[in-house]
Protein backbone atom coordinates (compact mmCIF):
# COMPACT_ATOMS: atom_id res chain seq x y z
CA UNK A 1 0.00 0.00 0.00
CA UNK A 2 1.13 3.68 -1.06
CA UNK A 3 2.28 5.42 2.18
CA UNK A 4 0.04 8.72 1.57
CA UNK A 5 2.37 11.96 3.10
CA UNK A 6 0.90 15.35 4.36
CA UNK A 7 -0.34 18.31 2.12
CA UNK A 8 0.29 21.86 3.49
CA UNK A 9 -3.19 23.21 2.95
CA UNK A 10 -3.49 26.24 0.39
CA UNK A 11 -4.17 29.86 2.26
CA UNK A 12 -3.91 31.81 -1.01
CA UNK A 13 -2.65 31.85 -4.29
CA UNK A 14 -2.25 34.38 -7.39
CA UNK A 15 0.12 34.44 -10.22
CA UNK A 16 3.27 35.40 -8.05
CA UNK A 17 2.89 33.54 -4.89
CA UNK A 18 1.74 30.58 -2.61
CA UNK A 19 0.97 30.90 0.83
CA UNK A 20 0.15 27.50 2.49
CA UNK A 21 -0.01 26.20 6.20
CA UNK A 22 2.85 23.51 6.97
CA UNK A 23 1.64 20.22 8.08
CA UNK A 24 4.42 19.10 10.64
CA UNK A 25 6.68 16.19 9.53
CA UNK A 26 6.95 17.56 6.07
CA UNK A 27 10.47 19.04 4.77
CA UNK A 28 10.83 22.68 3.40
CA UNK A 29 13.47 20.96 1.25
CA UNK A 30 14.73 17.89 0.21
CA UNK A 31 16.78 15.71 2.95
CA UNK A 32 20.65 15.72 2.15
CA UNK A 33 20.55 11.93 3.11
CA UNK A 34 17.55 10.55 1.92
CA UNK A 35 16.26 12.40 -1.32
CA UNK A 36 13.03 10.56 -1.86
CA UNK A 37 11.53 11.95 1.91
CA UNK A 38 8.80 14.14 0.72
CA UNK A 39 9.02 17.85 0.11
CA UNK A 40 7.48 21.23 0.07
CA UNK A 41 8.20 20.84 -3.99
CA UNK A 42 7.81 17.47 -4.50
CA UNK A 43 4.60 17.52 -3.13
CA UNK A 44 2.93 21.02 -4.53
CA UNK A 45 4.35 21.29 -7.97
CA UNK A 46 2.44 18.38 -9.04
CA UNK A 47 -0.84 20.66 -8.35
CA UNK A 48 0.77 24.05 -9.06
CA UNK A 49 3.83 23.88 -11.60
CA UNK A 50 6.98 25.12 -10.26
CA UNK A 51 7.41 26.74 -7.12
CA UNK A 52 10.90 28.60 -5.52
CA UNK A 53 11.69 28.18 -1.62
CA UNK A 54 12.40 31.63 0.19
CA UNK A 55 12.21 30.37 3.86
CA UNK A 56 12.07 27.63 5.74
CA UNK A 57 10.42 26.00 8.70
CA UNK A 58 11.82 23.21 10.85
CA UNK A 59 10.58 18.96 9.77
CA UNK A 60 8.40 19.46 13.06
CA UNK A 61 7.44 22.91 12.92
CA UNK A 62 3.95 23.36 11.67
CA UNK A 63 2.12 26.95 10.24
CA UNK A 64 2.43 29.60 7.53
CA UNK A 65 5.09 29.93 4.53
CA UNK A 66 4.70 31.93 1.66
CA UNK A 67 6.73 30.63 -1.67
CA UNK A 68 6.94 32.27 -5.28
CA UNK A 69 5.25 30.88 -8.41
CA UNK A 70 8.49 32.93 -10.84
CA UNK A 71 12.01 34.09 -10.50
CA UNK A 72 11.21 37.50 -10.08
CA UNK A 73 9.06 37.13 -6.78
CA UNK A 74 11.86 34.85 -5.58
CA UNK A 75 14.34 37.73 -5.78
CA UNK A 76 12.03 40.42 -4.58
CA UNK A 77 11.12 38.48 -1.40
CA UNK A 78 14.73 37.59 -0.74
CA UNK A 79 14.91 40.95 -0.99
CA UNK A 80 12.10 41.64 1.36
CA UNK A 81 13.85 38.71 4.24
CA UNK A 82 17.23 40.47 3.85
CA UNK A 83 16.21 43.97 4.90
CA UNK A 84 13.74 42.64 7.57
CA UNK A 85 10.85 43.66 5.65
CA UNK A 86 9.10 40.49 6.64
CA UNK A 87 7.80 39.62 9.88
CA UNK A 88 6.94 35.88 11.54
CA UNK A 89 5.30 35.40 14.40
CA UNK A 90 5.30 31.97 16.19
CA UNK A 91 2.92 30.53 18.79
CA UNK A 92 4.65 27.75 20.72
CA UNK A 93 3.27 25.65 24.09
CA UNK A 94 6.38 26.26 26.73
CA UNK A 95 7.34 24.49 30.05
CA UNK A 96 7.55 25.36 33.04
CA UNK A 97 5.77 28.66 33.13
CA UNK A 98 8.11 31.49 33.18
CA UNK A 99 8.11 34.01 36.29
CA UNK A 100 7.89 37.04 33.48
CA UNK A 101 4.46 38.07 30.95
CA UNK A 102 6.84 39.87 27.99
CA UNK A 103 10.64 39.48 27.23
CA UNK A 104 12.93 40.20 24.63
CA UNK A 105 16.20 38.01 24.25
CA UNK A 106 19.43 38.92 22.75
CA UNK A 107 22.16 36.54 23.10
CA UNK A 108 24.25 35.70 20.19
CA UNK A 109 24.20 31.93 18.86
CA UNK A 110 26.24 29.34 17.52
CA UNK A 111 24.60 26.73 15.29
CA UNK A 112 25.81 23.08 15.28
CA UNK A 113 27.96 23.57 18.65
CA UNK A 114 27.83 20.57 19.55
CA UNK A 115 27.67 17.22 19.06
CA UNK A 116 24.30 16.89 18.67
CA UNK A 117 24.51 19.87 16.43
CA UNK A 118 22.41 22.34 18.65
CA UNK A 119 22.50 26.01 18.85
CA UNK A 120 24.06 27.50 21.60
CA UNK A 121 24.60 30.71 23.04
CA UNK A 122 28.65 31.89 22.46
CA UNK A 123 29.20 35.33 23.02
CA UNK A 124 32.47 34.77 21.79
CA UNK A 125 31.64 33.49 18.29
CA UNK A 126 27.76 33.64 18.04
CA UNK A 127 25.88 35.50 15.31
CA UNK A 128 23.40 38.61 16.70
CA UNK A 129 20.64 37.07 17.53
CA UNK A 130 16.96 38.69 18.45
CA UNK A 131 14.01 37.02 19.71
CA UNK A 132 10.68 38.89 21.53
CA UNK A 133 8.55 36.53 23.67
CA UNK A 134 5.01 37.48 25.03
CA UNK A 135 2.93 35.16 27.46
CA UNK A 136 -0.73 34.83 25.84
CA UNK A 137 -2.29 32.39 27.76
CA UNK A 138 -0.72 30.88 31.75
CA UNK A 139 -1.49 27.34 33.04
CA UNK A 140 0.39 26.10 36.28
CA UNK A 141 2.65 23.57 34.03
CA UNK A 142 3.15 25.91 31.24
CA UNK A 143 2.20 28.69 28.60
CA UNK A 144 1.28 29.60 25.38
CA UNK A 145 3.89 31.90 23.61
CA UNK A 146 4.10 34.60 21.23
CA UNK A 147 7.54 34.42 19.48
CA UNK A 148 8.80 37.25 17.38
CA UNK A 149 11.88 36.32 15.77
CA UNK A 150 13.87 39.32 13.64
CA UNK A 151 16.69 36.94 12.61
CA UNK A 152 17.07 33.64 10.91
CA UNK A 153 19.53 31.74 12.93
CA UNK A 154 19.29 27.65 12.92
CA UNK A 155 16.61 26.61 16.24
CA UNK A 156 17.09 30.28 17.18
CA UNK A 157 13.77 30.28 19.21
CA UNK A 158 14.23 26.87 20.79
CA UNK A 159 18.24 27.95 21.62
CA UNK A 160 17.13 31.14 23.69
CA UNK A 161 14.06 29.35 25.17
CA UNK A 162 16.65 27.13 26.84
CA UNK A 163 18.93 29.69 27.81
CA UNK A 164 15.95 30.97 30.31
CA UNK A 165 15.60 27.67 31.20
CA UNK A 166 12.18 26.88 29.42
CA UNK A 167 11.70 24.49 26.40
CA UNK A 168 9.07 23.96 23.39
CA UNK A 169 6.64 20.77 24.74
CA UNK A 170 8.04 17.82 22.73
CA UNK A 171 11.34 18.85 22.49
CA UNK A 172 13.91 16.49 23.70
CA UNK A 173 16.59 17.85 21.98
CA UNK A 174 16.76 21.10 24.47
CA UNK A 175 15.46 19.66 27.09
CA UNK A 176 18.43 18.44 28.74
CA UNK A 177 19.01 19.55 32.34
CA UNK A 178 15.44 20.52 32.73
CA UNK A 179 12.60 19.02 34.74
CA UNK A 180 10.30 16.47 33.36
CA UNK A 181 7.93 17.80 30.49
CA UNK A 182 4.34 17.45 32.12
CA UNK A 183 2.62 16.81 29.08
CA UNK A 184 3.98 13.98 26.32
CA UNK A 185 4.39 15.96 22.84
CA UNK A 186 5.08 13.66 19.91
CA UNK A 187 6.48 16.40 18.26
CA UNK A 188 8.17 20.16 18.89
CA UNK A 189 5.12 22.14 19.88
CA UNK A 190 5.46 25.27 17.75
CA UNK A 191 3.43 26.73 15.41
CA UNK A 192 4.72 29.56 12.55
CA UNK A 193 1.20 31.49 12.88
CA UNK A 194 0.90 34.57 11.24
CA UNK A 195 3.72 35.87 8.75
CA UNK A 196 3.47 39.88 7.14
CA UNK A 197 5.79 40.74 3.78
CA UNK A 198 5.12 43.37 0.96
CA UNK A 199 3.44 41.25 -1.75
CA UNK A 200 6.00 41.05 -4.56
CA UNK A 201 3.28 42.14 -7.21
CA UNK A 202 1.87 45.23 -5.79
CA UNK A 203 4.61 46.28 -3.39
CA UNK A 204 1.68 45.96 -0.50
CA UNK A 205 2.11 45.06 2.87
CA UNK A 206 -0.35 41.79 3.06
CA UNK A 207 -1.01 39.60 6.47
CA UNK A 208 -1.46 35.97 6.38
CA UNK A 209 -1.94 33.18 9.44
CA UNK A 210 -2.61 29.62 9.78
CA UNK A 211 -5.06 27.76 12.00
CA UNK A 212 -3.02 25.29 14.46
CA UNK A 213 -3.22 21.73 13.31
CA UNK A 214 -5.03 18.99 15.52
CA UNK A 215 -1.49 18.04 17.48
CA UNK A 216 -1.10 21.49 18.33
CA UNK A 217 -5.01 22.02 19.39
CA UNK A 218 -4.46 18.38 21.42
CA UNK A 219 -1.70 19.49 23.40
CA UNK A 220 -3.09 23.06 24.32
CA UNK A 221 -6.48 21.42 25.63
CA UNK A 222 -4.57 19.29 28.27
CA UNK A 223 -2.27 22.06 29.37
CA UNK A 224 -5.37 23.91 29.48
CA UNK A 225 -6.96 21.43 31.57
CA UNK A 226 -5.01 22.50 34.41
CA UNK A 227 -6.18 25.68 35.40
CA UNK A 228 -6.39 29.36 33.82
CA UNK A 229 -3.71 31.55 36.32
CA UNK A 230 -5.34 34.84 34.47
CA UNK A 231 -8.55 33.82 34.43
CA UNK A 232 -8.99 34.69 30.24
CA UNK A 233 -10.15 31.84 28.54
Amino acid sequence: MKMEHPKPNLIFQDQNILVINKPPDLLSIPDGYDTTLPHLKSVLEPDYGPIWIVHRLDKETSGVMVLTRNAESHRFLNAAFRSHDVQKQYHGLVAPAPDWREKVIELPLAANADRKHRTRVDSGNGRPAWTRCEVLKCYPYGVLLSIEIRTGITHQIRAHLRSNDLALLGDSLYQAGLDTQPIFASRVMLHAREITFPHPGTQQTVRFSAPYPEDFRAAYSELAATRDLDGVI
